[in-house]
């Protein structure tokens, strides 16, 4: 998507395809953005949110109305924050990441990677030792190891337990401070509002 917006205001009802399936379209992005839907049309309610979609607005839209809902998809909900909140605990099953390399395969501690970021179909990992393209997408690794790293842009992963603070750089943009690390990603606007819930609860 060029512009990667964080939140998409969406009506069911619009020339060529409908907002429906605009949404089911979007749903299959890696990180895809929030979706309010915001229609004269009461009757989609239950095929909007089959889309998972955020909040169902029906016109004419109030603006306190609007607001609450704009709040709300900017929060973390229960659930990630008690998915979140386990990033302490152990975590079962494979400890570290393998990447074909010059020399073979190479075995990546968990325990030393700062983060994953993605550009365009390459992931690299930058860790304790340099940084490794590996094969797995950020999807798949999100899946896997939600509860050790955190989603702080489209194309980054960090690891929960090197993370120290949320700062702001010259050019206004937030960026994680990593223990261990110089290296400091940004941040997108989208979850700014999440790691700052996290950085609370830690």
């Amino acid at each position: 998507m060029q512009h990667d917006p964080d939140i998409i205001l969406l009506d069911i009802s619009m020339p060529g395809e409908s907002g429906i399936e605009l949404a089911q379209q979007l749903a299959n992005l890696d990180d895809p953005p929030a979706i309010i839907f915001c229609t004269a049309y009461d009757q989609h309610a239950l095929e909007a949110f089959s889309v998972n979609a955020k909040d169902y607005l029906l016109k004419p839209v109030r603006k306190d109305d609007l607001f609450a809902s704009l709040d709300k998809v900017s929060s973390l909900n229960k659930a990630q924050r008690a998915l979140l909140a386990e990033s302490d605990q152990k975590l079962e099953g494979r400890g570290h990441i393998s990447a074909k390399t010059r020399r073979g395969v190479e075995l990546i501690d968990l325990d030393k990677i700062f983060y994953f970021a993605a550009d365009h179909k390459y992931v690299t990992v930058y860790h304790e030792d340099g940084e490794t393209l590996v094969d797995d997408t950020l999807k798949d690794l999100e899946t896997e190891f939600g509860n050790r790293f955190v989603r702080i842009h489209r194309n980054a992963l960090v690891a929960v337990s090197r993370i120290e603070a949320m700062e702001k750089n010259i050019e206004g943009q937030f960026e994680v401070k990593l223990t261990g690390t110089e290296l400091r990603p940004v941040v997108s606007r989208r979850h700014v509002g999440g790691l700052k819930d996290l950085l609370t609860s830690l």
